[in-house]
């Protein structure tokens, strides 16, 4: 291809399968979760934000080009901020935003830090994202990361969701996703010029949109979890969070 046939094709996998067009986030969106539910999405989310690091992290111990490094460490700064979080500075970063909004949604704080009462597959999922940055080459790495291209609009939708349908929205709960959409922006463009520069063959043309098509597969399955677990009430397997109110699943012992 090309190289804007390329970027086009990666394109084309976000206009058809990136998560924003799972029934959980219309749901979530359009103001139609109570608080237990959308406690639940933020419980499990956090699991991958926290998790975003260490991605980075696996890359960079990889990667030989120092400059790529540099480059890349910012992301690891973006999430885990620059200082003490508790200070409340303009250095925090998205984990302690995420957090943040979990304080908002009423759970406690430790509970959440501990990742107890997650999916199974949410953290099979997640777990998967780090393994493969871990294992394929740089540039399936890096073009894993391409779903920044689609981000902005999904917390564009959040932001103005949240606002017009939920009482915690505030300035503290919703500070992570006003702060992505300066942030995202930025790294998908070092990352998308990283992708198209360096597949040059068809094979990592490929590999790039293989693994781009993974990453929204590994959203889409957090999304398919939750939907399962919490929209359809009975199907919290044993040990995951239950909103205050949801009864438990019975299962034999």
């Amino acid at each position: 291809m090309t190289r804007e046939e390329f970027e086009g094709a990666l394109r084309a996998i976000g206009a058809r399968q990136y998560h924003d067009l799972h029934p959980f986030h219309a749901l979530l969106h359009g103001g139609k979760l109570n608080k237990g539910q959308v406690q639940a999405w933020a419980l499990n989310r956090f699991y991958y934000q926290v998790s975003i690091p260490r991605k980075d992290l696996t890359l960079m111990s990889r990667v030989t080009d120092p400059a790529l490094r540099r480059e890349w460490m910012h992301r690891v700064l973006d999430h885990d901020g620059t200082g003490d979080g508790a200070t409340g500075g303009p250095n925090i970063g998205g984990i302690e935003r995420w957090l943040r909004l979990t304080d908002g949604l009423g759970l406690d704080r430790d509970h959440v830090t501990s990742l107890k009462g997650i999916l199974p597959a949410t953290r099979f999922a997640v777990d998967a994202y780090v393994t493969f940055v871990g294992t394929r080459t740089t540039l399936e790495a890096v073009a894993s990361s391409l779903t920044e291209l689609f981000a902005p609009a999904i917390h564009e939708q959040r932001i103005h969701g949240f606002e017009a349908y939920y009482a915690f929205a505030n300035e503290a709960t919703l500070s992570y996703f006003r702060k992505r959409l300066d942030q995202a922006p930025r790294d998908v463009s070092f990352g998308l010029a990283y992708v198209l520069d360096n597949a040059r063959t068809p094979e990592q043309q490929q590999q790039a949109l293989d693994a781009l098509r993974f990453k929204t597969e590994v959203l889409w399955a957090q999304l398919d979890a939750l939907y399962h677990a919490y929209v359809e009430p009975g199907h919290i397997p044993p040990g995951a969070f239950v909103p205050e109110g949801m009864r438990p699943p019975e299962y034999a012992r």
